[in-house]
């Protein structure tokens, strides 16, 4: 995938099929370690440990919509190709952690792209809460759509004066940490 925000809509996308109510998605690009890390966190249903063990395997899916399971051996793929890794963690009936570092200077590490699209599209879906934390340096942007869901009331996320506000409010957020890394 040419942007990381694509392999993390797939991996967010991962948790819904798991059956998540509550994912907590962390970005954190350390400059002076050159280091990048993205873990997904969710409440799901987990695997077991025969899942596990297949989970890398690009013709193993839970999915029942495909027969191959191919964004997580590429998610990994990329992770390595940058020096990086790929790590899951999981226990069934208490939700899975997935981790993936880059080398963040590494030349072939792709740019994490569009993230107030790939939020606003899965945050727009309704189906899960999302923890949302980007931090670069000692800079970082933070939001929780229970949170906002609760000074809502009954608005829903979906209202288009609500669906506005967020793209900017995200694309703000995204916007001033990117000018940072930039800088760096």
């Amino acid at each position: 995938m040419r942007e990381l925000s694509l392999h993390i809509l797939d991996a967010l996308q991962n948790s819904l099929e798991a059956g998540a109510t509550s994912i907590q998605l962390i970005i954190e690009e350390n400059l002076a370690a050159d280091r990048l890390t993205i873990t997904i966190r969710d409440n799901g249903r987990g695997m077991s440990e025969a899942q596990l063990a297949r989970i890398f395997d690009p013709f193993f899916t839970t999915r029942s919509t495909r027969h191959v399971g191919l964004g997580i051996p590429l998610f990994k793929a990329a992770a390595e190709l940058c020096n990086g890794s790929l790590t899951i963690a999981s226990q069934s009936g208490k939700g899975t952690t997935l981790q993936a570092t880059f080398q963040h200077s590494h030349i072939d590490r792709a740019p994490l792209g569009d993230m107030t699209g790939t939020l606003l599209a899965f945050i727009l879906a309704g189906q899960c809460d999302l923890h949302y934390l980007h931090r670069v340096g000692e800079r970082e942007f933070e939001f929780d759509t229970a949170e906002i869901r609760a000074e809502l009331g009954d608005v829903p996320l979906t209202h288009p004066a609500v669906r506005k506000w967020l793209r900017e409010f995200i694309a703000e957020g995204e916007e001033e940490l990117c000018m940072i890394s930039l800088r760096a």
